[in-house]
C-alpha cells in the first residue's frame, strides 16, 4: 500500500506512524496510509516556517505572483484527476468534486494577481514637511487548519492568500480527507518557493492541531470547524495574542413565500439543503414555508427528494453520495431518533445498504417541525432538512433570524419589496435571492455573523485584514 508523507522544510518526511484512508463509497478501497505528524514535527515544521520567513516576505512580488500561478495551473489542468481523487477520498458527487478542484485552481490564479495588486496610501500630515504611508506587511508564520468538507477549496482559499501576502504557512488538514492535501502539497512542492514557506503536517487536532495553535512562533491562526473547537482555538489565540480567523456552523435558513415560483423554489432548496450530501456550512437545514404554499411545496419537495438516487460518488447516474464517515452517519441516525421522538415526523433519513459497503443515508425530511425543536436549532451536517409552516414574511423573518447562527440564507419570492427586505434584515453574512445558499464565488468575501464566524472575512480581497498587519511610517 502507498504511504504518504508529511513536507517539512522542502522535504518529505516519513513518521513512525501512519493513518489509512477509506473511501467512504467503498469500505473495501483504501486509497492510501498517510503520515501522522509527531509533536517533534510539527515543532520542526514550525521553525522551517519562521526561518524562511524574511526570505518569503521580502521576495519579488512577481516571484510570488509567478509561484501561486504556476500552482493555479497545474491544478486546473488536472481538474478531473484530483476530481475523482476527491469524489473518493470524501464521497461529493463527480461532477461536484470536479468543480471544487476547478474552484481551488481559480483561487490560486486570483491571488497570483493580488501579490500585484497590493496597494498603500500616502497621506500628508497635519505637520508641515511630513509625508505619512500606510503599508501593509505579511503576519509572519500562519497555522491553517482545514475541515473535511471541502477538502481542496477550503484549503486553497487559505492558503493562497498566506502565500500572496508574504506569509509562510504550517498546514494541517482534516485528518478524514489528507489525499487531496497530499496532492496540493506535492503540486506546491514543483512552485519554487524558499523551502520552509509551505509545509504540510498531517495528524489529529488534539495532537497535530493543538501543537499548532499553542506554538508562541505562530502568528496567526485560520481555522474552519465545529463552534465547540473554534472557540477553545479563539480563548488560547487571545491568550497569548495570535491573530485568529474562524469559520464555523450554520443553521440556515431558506424562505419561501407565497408568491414564489414553485418549482424553482423546490430546485433551489433540493440544492441548497441535499446535495453535497447536506455536508456544506452553507446547505439550507431550515425550509421555511409560509401558510398558502406550504402543502404544493412539501408534496413536491417530497416527490423529487424521494427520488434522488444515492450511490457510489464516482457513478454518473449518483445524485447523493455517501456521508463522510462512520461517525458523521451515527450522528445523522441520532438526530432522526431525536427528531421523531420530539414529534416531528420523518420522511427518509435512514440507512442504506447498497451493493458496495459503504456510509450511505437516504436524504430525510422533518415535518410537522416546532422550531425549538433540536433538528431545528442544532447543525445536523448531513442530507436532512427540517419543514417549518410560517403565516407570512413577518413571521418567516423572525424565524430565519431566531438561531445563535449567521452565515447564509435565503428567501424565494418574485416581490422586490421582501427580496430586499430581507436583504437588509437577514441576520447573515450571505443572501442568496432566488437561488440556493450554496455556491459563493472564488471572487468574493465569504463569511457570517454570530456563532458562524469571529474575525476578518475570507477570500477576494477582503483576505488581506487577516494575512496583513498595517504598519504606519512617518517621513521627514
Amino acid at each position: 500500500m502507498t504511504r504518504f508523507d508529511n513536507f517539512i522544510n522542502g522535504e518529505w518526511v516519513a513518521s513512525t506512524e501512519y493513518k489509512a484512508n477509506y473511501n467512504p463509497s467503498d469500505l473495501d478501497d483504501v486509497i492510501g496510509e498517510y503520515a501522522q505528524a509527531s509533536i517533534s514535527q510539527v515543532n520542526e515544521a514550525v521553525q522551517a516556517a519562521r526561518s524562511a520567513f524574511k526570505q518569503w516576505t521580502f521576495a519579488s512580488i512577481q516571484a510570488r505572483a509567478d509561484a501561486l500561478d504556476k500552482i493555479g495551473s497545474e491544478i486546473l489542468q488536472r481538474n478531473k484527476e484530483i476530481g475523482e481523487l476527491l469524489a473518493r477520498e470524501e464521497g461529493k458527487v463527480l461532477a461536484e468534486a470536479i468543480g471544487e478542484v476547478t474552484r481551488a485552481g481559480n483561487i490560486f490564479k486570483y491571488f497570483a494577481g493580488e501579490c500585484l495588486r497590493l496597494s498603500g496610501t500616502t497621506l500628508p500630515s497635519v505637520r508641515s514637511g511630513v509625508q505619512v504611508e500606510v503599508v501593509r506587511e505579511a503576519v509572519g508564520v500562519v497555522g491553517l487548519i482545514t475541515p473535511w468538507n471541502f477538502p481542496i477549496a477550503i484549503p486553497a482559499w487559505k492558503i493562497a492568500p498566506a502565500l500572496a501576502y508574504g506569509n509562510c504557512v504550517v498546514f494541517k488538514p482534516a485528518d478524514l480527507t489528507p489525499g487531496c492535501a497530499w496532492v496540493l502539497t506535492e503540486i506546491i512542492s514543483r512552485a519554487g518557493l524558499p523551502a520552509g514557506v509551505f509545509n504540510l503536517v498531517m495528524g489529529s487536532g488534539r495532537n497535530v492541531g493543538n501543537c499548532i495553535v499553542d506554538s508562541p512562533e505562530v502568528d496567526a491562526i485560520s481555522f474552519t470547524g465545529s463552534v465547540t473547537v473554534g472557540r477553545s482555538i479563539a480563548e488560547r489565540c487571545i491568550q497569548r495574542q495570535a491573530k485568529v480567523q474562524l469559520e464555523m456552523g450554520g443553521k440556515n435558513p431558506q424562505v419561501i413565500l407565497d408568491d414564489a415560483d414553485l418549482d424553482q423554489a423546490v430546485e433551489l432548496s433540493l440544492q441548497s439543503a441535499y446535495f453535497s450530501t447536506g455536508q456544506r456550512c452553507t446547505a439550507s437545514s431550515r425550509l421555511i414555508v409560509t401558510d398558502k404554499i406550504y402543502d404544493s411545496f412539501k408534496e413536491k419537495l417530497l416527490e423529487k427528494l424521494l427520488s434522488l438516487r444515492v450511490g457510489d460518488a464516482l457513478d454518473s447516474n449518483t445524485q447523493i453520495g455517501p456521508v463522510v464517515s462512520a461517525q458523521q452517519l451515527e450522528n445523522n441516525l441520532k438526530y432522526a431518533e431525536i427528531g421523531v421522538k420530539e414529534g416531528a415526523h420523518l420522511y427518509g433519513g435512514q440507512r442504506l445498504e447498497l451493493a458496495k459497503k459503504g456510509f450511505y443515508q437516504k436524504p430525510g425530511l422533518f415535518v410537522e417541525c416546532k422550531p425549538d425543536m433540536r433538528v431545528c436549532t442544532e447543525e445536523i451536517f448531513g442530507p436532512m432538512a427540517s419543514l417549518l409552516r410560517v403565516k407570512d414574511y413577518d413571521e418567516a423573518l423572525a424565524m430565519a433570524n431566531a438561531t445563535e447562527f449567521g452565515l447564509a440564507a435565503g428567501i424565494a419570492t418574485q416581490s422586490l419589496k421582501y427580496a430586499q427586505h430581507f436583504k437588509q434584515h437577514a441576520q447573515v453574512g450571505m443572501v442568496m435571492v432566488n437561488l440556493p445558499t450554496a455556491g459563493v464565488d472564488y471572487h468574493v468575501p465569504f463569511g457570517g455573523r454570530k456563532a458562524s464566524s469571529y474575525g476578518p472575512r475570507e477570500q477576494a480581497n477582503y483576505a488581506k485584514e487577516f494575512y496583513t498587519s498595517v504598519k504606519t511610517v512617518y517621513v521627514a
